[in-house]
């Protein structure tokens, strides 16, 4: 199951994870994202058929409750978690409303927090599970304007390593990933003259490419990835080093 499927990282994680024969859960968030759900339901059909799609807010515990037991009830299982749904907002700390902060907090940490917590019933019962959690770089290097966005972030790597203290003895393991900049969707609509300022400030010198970032998730999810557990791995291009 991934949660902010329809679009970006999610996207290509579903159609990757499909490629390597999963039955993929698309969660997207409300009716205005429906289309591109379906699009990469067509996409990942062609590998898995069993696969489907799920509106669910997961800022809303009810939503996700009535989400992870309609996937129960289909597939028996989930093996595999992953906390990707956000949105990006912007403002300085002295002029951010009340709502933006709240907004963005309740669908990046909470839904992480709500789906983790509902799919650890199935996961406990069935004594297996991969959680991998969706951080960022900008966790542990901050970024002006994005006060919520990064403590955010950062409470979800916290929390990561909690919750694999928990877990550490049962055959359950928790990772996250921190991307860097990254050219999805939100980044397409930034200006030239930002994006090549980011550009800049990479090592490397370029954004990564989503495919750039999907073998991270694929790796966590696999048994070569088993000894990993409450670490963050970061495909950053040199942007930053943990």
């Amino acid at each position: 199951m991934i949660t902010g499927a329809s679009s970006g990282i999610g996207a290509g994680v579903a159609k990757a994870f499909a490629k390597e024969g999963a039955q993929v859960i698309i969660n997207y968030p409300n009716d205005e994202e429906e289309e591109n759900a379906g699009n990469v339901l067509s996409a990942v059909s062609k590998y898995s058929e069993s696969s489907m799609i799920i509106k669910t807010d997961v800022s809303s515990p009810d939503q996700v409750c009535k989400m992870i037991e309609m996937v129960e009830d289909k597939y028996k299982t989930i093996d595999i978690l992953i906390n990707n749904a956000g949105i990006a907002t912007s403002a300085p700390i002295h002029e951010m409303e009340t709502d933006m902060w709240t907004e963005l907090l309740s669908i990046h940490l909470n839904g992480t927090f709500y789906c983790t917590r509902e799919c650890l019933r199935i996961m406990y019962k069935n004594n297996y599970g991969r959680i991998i959690n969706t951080a960022s770089q900008l966790a542990y290097k901050g970024s002006a304007g994005f006060a919520h966005y990064t403590a955010a972030k950062g409470a979800i790597i916290s929390f990561t390593r909690s919750l694999s203290l928990e877990i550490g003895k049962k055959n359950i393991r928790a990772n996250c990933v921190a991307p860097g900049a990254t050219m999805t969707r939100m980044l397409s609509e930034v200006p030239t003259e930002i994006l090549d300022g980011i550009k800049a400030s990479i090592p490397k010198g370029s954004i990564a490419d989503i495919n750039e970032i999907i073998p991270a998730y694929l790796f966590l999810a696999s048994s070569d990835g088993d000894h990993f557990v409450g670490q963050t791995i970061s495909p950053n291009g040199g942007d930053h080093f943990l």
